[in-house]
This record gives structure tokens, sequence and C-alpha cells, in this order.
């Protein structure tokens, strides 16, 4: 299944390009693989902030950055030891664990903007 997402995901953006269509930005509208939730990444931060998942439940946080005007030009999990850049208008999915109940934060690289994956 998420080889599947990914080619439609590499399929739109090809898409997009080929039209000359660059102000535009490829958001998830398909199906996402089972578990996870889209978040948007803009000039207000990250939507949603809090994300709830059940413990032992396959997770997953597919990342879109939707505009230049904003400093979530990444993503960083300090409690996973996880970083990760997000380009324009490409989906980068990360995976939450979900073996024990927690409270993780996902943030802007700055710290400016933080949120919340609620494991219970």
């Amino acid at each position: 299944m998420m080889l599947r997402h990914k080619l439609l995901l590499l399929t739109a953006t090809a898409a997009l390009t080929a039209v000359g269509c660059k102000d535009k930005v490829a958001v998830v509208d398909g199906p996402l693989p089972p578990g996870a939730v889209q978040v948007i990444a803009d000039e207000n931060g990250f939507k949603p902030s809090s994300v709830t998942f059940k413990k032992g439940e396959t997770a997953s946080l597919v990342f879109t950055r939707t505009t230049d005007d904003t400093c979530a030009t990444e993503v960083v999990f300090p409690e996973l030891d996880v970083k990760k850049d997000l380009p324009k208008g490409k989906a980068v999915t990360i995976e939450v664990p979900t073996d024990k109940e927690q409270k993780l934060t996902f943030q802007c690289g700055m710290g400016m903007y933080k949120s919340s994956v609620v494991i219970n």
C-alpha cells in the first residue's frame, strides 16, 4: 500500500510540474495509508496541531509544506531524534512509534511552532 501511495504522489507532482503550475502545491488528496494523518505546514504552523493515535496501532504523519512564508521548512521530533526537511509541495512521511503511551512533540527547526502526538 505504501508503494501505491508513493506512486500516486510522484504522479501528482510530475503532472503539476509538466503543466507549469509551480505556484500550485500538491497536497495529499487521495487516500492515505492506514493509520496516517495528513499535517499541513503553512505560515501559521502545523495543522492539525495535535494528533492522537491508539497504542499498538500503525501510525504515521504525512507532512506537506504549502508556503515559503514559514519557518516550518523542516520538522523535528526531539524525543525521537528525528529531523526531516519539508520541501514545499512534497509529502514527507514520518512513522510514529506507538509501542507505549506517551506524548511526543513535533516542531519546526527553530522551535517556534510546536505541536504534539499523543499515544494512548
